[in-house]
């Protein structure tokens, strides 16, 4: 099993203070007997209006390495492995990345990642690792 992120517990309290339920800490995806892979977190909440549950999996990032742009390579291949994965699965959790508020603002906004996320249809979740809040959610 891989290590927890940095700021998982972040995010995870994040996502609880908005309602969410997490339903897996990491979120394991069996494929065959021997493959499987670790989605940090899986999180269900109730929609009242439509009485069914949304079900998120949610990739958390720190971009705390040497270089943004390869902890950008880095998630944009776990992103697009993990929502694979699910697809495989046929499990209907939707997948987003989530990313501190920091890296977004100083990085996601440039031509690049935003070109990649429209591109790969990437959802993101930014939060803040130190008020421990989610900001903002980007479908």
């Amino acid at each position: 099993m891989p290590a927890k992120d940095i700021f998982h517990d972040a995010v995870r309290t994040g996502l609880e203070n908005e309602g969410w339920i997490i339903t897996a800490d990491p979120f394991r995806i069996k494929l065959d007997e021997k493959l499987e892979v670790y989605i940090d977190l899986a999180a269900e909440k109730m929609i009242a209006a439509q009485k069914e549950g949304q079900k998120i999996a949610v990739e958390i990032k720190s971009f705390v390495g040497k270089s943004v742009i390869e902890d950008f390579h880095t998630a944009l291949g776990q992103f697009l492995n993990y929502r694979t994965a699910l697809e495989i699965h046929q499990d209907d959790h939707q997948l987003y990345l989530a990313v501190p508020v920091e890296v977004y603002r100083d990085f996601f906004w440039r031509q690049l990642p935003q070109l990649v996320i429209r591109e790969h249809n990437i959802r993101v979740i930014v939060y803040d690792p130190v008020k421990e809040v989610i900001v903002e959610w980007i479908s």
